[in-house]
């Protein structure tokens, strides 16, 4: 199996399909490589694609210090993934957790991408559910670590955000349900504690988001209400930041919808490849209602 070796010594391990400009897709936390699997079949046809899976998720490694988890880390095995494939500038596409790690990489590594799409983004982020979102976290790794996931995964997995899926496609969500039992317990607790629990909320970063100049594309499924509020901060702040909300739609949206899903992305990407994506005009946030400036 393919692998790179990170800085401090974890293996993560990548499936990669198709030749030309690079994307790297990069999961959410219920998820792993191949939760992108219609997206590799879709964008291999014209990119070369790489999906890894995370520290904690095996293949890859699952390092037993809790101090090897943690934004930091999970932002830099993006960076880790793409210079050791020689991908930069790369277009990278994360989902929730992985969303995260995107627009951090922007913040931190803007040289290494080439675009951003961060799509499911924002969970524990709007004002006001910090400390909720924190006690829901460590009441699900507790559970995690003494149920084990096999077991915890059917509790998971059935989140009010994932619940359209399954009315919408009973069979990818049956296969999402049993990927998601099969993830490693320890992985899965320590990541939910120090990438998870840990993570900044993107309201704190407003101050680098309004300088960040990488096209970025968010994306909300309108029935992903924790993700609402902090898209339309993220489309309000970053300058070269668009927004996409996908009807009828929750969390794992590129799975539940990866038509939807992956047209958007790519009109995103073809959009910047041609060199035609733009900071958003200063006047069209002048607060005015009906008119413009008078001549």
């Amino acid at each position: 199996m393919p692998s790179i070796r990170t800085d401090d010594g974890v293996d993560l391990h990548y499936e990669e399909a198709g030749t030309g400009t690079p994307i790297v897709f990069v999961h959410e936390f219920a998820g792993d490589c191949r939760s992108w699997e219609p997206q590799l079949r879709f964008f291999a046809r014209r990119y070369r694609c790489i999906a890894f899976n995370a520290r904690g998720y095996p293949p890859s490694g699952v390092p037993s210090d809790p101090g090897a988890y943690g934004q930091d880390r999970a932002t830099a095995d993006i960076a880790a993934v793409i210079s050791a494939l020689d991908l930069a500038p790369a277009h990278v596409v994360g989902l929730s957790m992985g969303a995260f790690a995107t627009l951090h990489l922007g913040l931190r590594a803007p040289h290494l991408a080439r675009s951003l799409t961060a799509a499911g983004v924002g969970y524990g982020a709007a004002p006001g559910k910090r400390e909720q979102f924190r006690a829901e976290v460590d009441a699900t790794a507790d559970r995690i670590a003494e149920e084990g996931m096999r077991k915890m995964a059917r509790t998971y997995g059935r989140g009010p955000t994932r619940l359209v899926f399954e009315e919408k496609d009973p069979r990818g969500y049956a296969e999402f349900m049993s990927q998601l039992a099969e993830h490693d317990t320890d992985g899965a607790a320590l990541t939910m504690r120090g990438v998870q629990r840990e993570r900044p909320s993107l309201f704190e970063l407003e101050e680098g988001f309004r300088k960040l100049s990488l096209p970025t594309l968010v994306i909300c499924g309108d029935e992903d209400d924790p993700t609402l509020e902090p898209g339309l901060f993220l489309k309000r702040t970053i300058p070269t930041g668009a927004l996409l909300v996908l009807p009828r739609c929750g969390h794992t949206m590129n799975l539940e919808d990866p038509d939807a899903f992956n047209r958007g992305v790519l009109d995103f990407i073809t959009w910047v490849d041609a060199g035609r994506w733009w900071a958003r005009n200063p006047e069209t946030l002048s607060g005015a209602i009906i008119a413009g400036k008078p001549e």
